[in-house]
């Protein structure tokens, strides 16, 4: 399952919701997008 969150509340939003929707449900916003998690990776010396 995938979350998406909104740019302007930043509300986490059911990818269910965005297939039927591309609108925030909670304030009407257009810009969605997907956080995702940055992985570091350090070389040891």
């Amino acid at each position: 399952m995938v979350k998406y969150k909104c740019f302007n509340c930043g509300k986490e939003i059911d990818d269910k919701t965005v297939k039927r929707r591309v609108r925030c449900i909670y304030c009407g916003s257009k810009i969605l997008f997907k956080p995702r998690m940055v992985k570091t990776k350090v070389k040891a010396v």
